[in-house]
């Protein structure tokens, strides 16, 4: 995010653009709660990641907060304000495509949530928390088939939720023809490195280090709610 703030760094708009690619879906989210129709989502999400690509969105963010996730969601609340009559949204295929979004993971991401009255706002923080987990997952299995044990983590992932307990140690070593012992071993092994994959990501959207376990807090009460 240090990279990403720092307009003056040859790298700024790389980083950037590399953290809106990992964290669009909770603003498509938001502003489908907001009551915007699907096609109406995908331009302004696309058109405001343009916008903040090519603007000075970044000199004008407050970084007391520290928080990549809140910027965001300030920025886009601007855009939609200043949406200057939203014509853009009713020219279809118009928008800038400068970053790779997957508009129809993000629908389907948005209705799968209950139609209950969580707001906009809670919406977006509950997104971003999945999106972030997604993410960690993600490169905690491609580490995994790297080094050839894809199919061990694609049987102990389920140890890395509160609900394992479903399927015990012993069910586990004789399905995977471990040891029990070992099986453990394996366990809290993905479960540290997942913990360390967890941390680092969060690290790519705060300014401070210190902010880690605020952070973590936050995001985990956005999932409970």
């Amino acid at each position: 995010m240090l990279a990403a703030v720092d307009t003056q760094a040859p790298d700024s708009k790389a980083a950037l653009a590399r953290l809106c690619e990992r964290y669009w879906p909770p603003l498509y989210a938001y502003v489908r709660r907001r009551g915007y129709a699907v096609e109406d989502a995908q331009d302004l999400t696309q058109e405001f990641f343009a916008r903040l690509l090519e603007k000075d969105y970044l000199k004008a963010a407050d970084w007391g907060k520290g928080r990549f996730r809140t910027f965001l969601l300030t920025c886009f609340e601007r855009f939609l304000a200043n949406d200057y009559d939203r014509s853009r949204a009713q020219k279809r295929g118009g928008g800038r495509k400068l970053i790779s979004l997957d508009v129809a993971s993000g629908e389907d991401a948005y209705i799968r949530e209950p139609a209950h009255e969580m707001t906009p706002d809670k919406l977006y923080e509950k997104q971003w928390a999945l999106t972030l987990l997604e993410q960690v997952l993600r490169q905690l299995r491609d580490e995994y088939v790297r080094s050839g044990k894809g199919d061990l983590f694609d049987r102990l992932k389920s140890c890395l939720t509160a609900d394992e307990a479903h399927v015990t140690y012993r069910e586990l070593s004789e399905m995977m023809e471990m040891t029990e012992g070992s099986v453990k071993v394996s366990v809290h092994r993905l479960r540290k490195r997942y913990r360390e994959i967890l941390r680092a990501e969060i690290m790519l959207t705060i300014a401070e280090p210190e902010e880690v376990e605020d952070e973590l807090r936050l995001l985990f009460a956005a999932l409970g709610a």
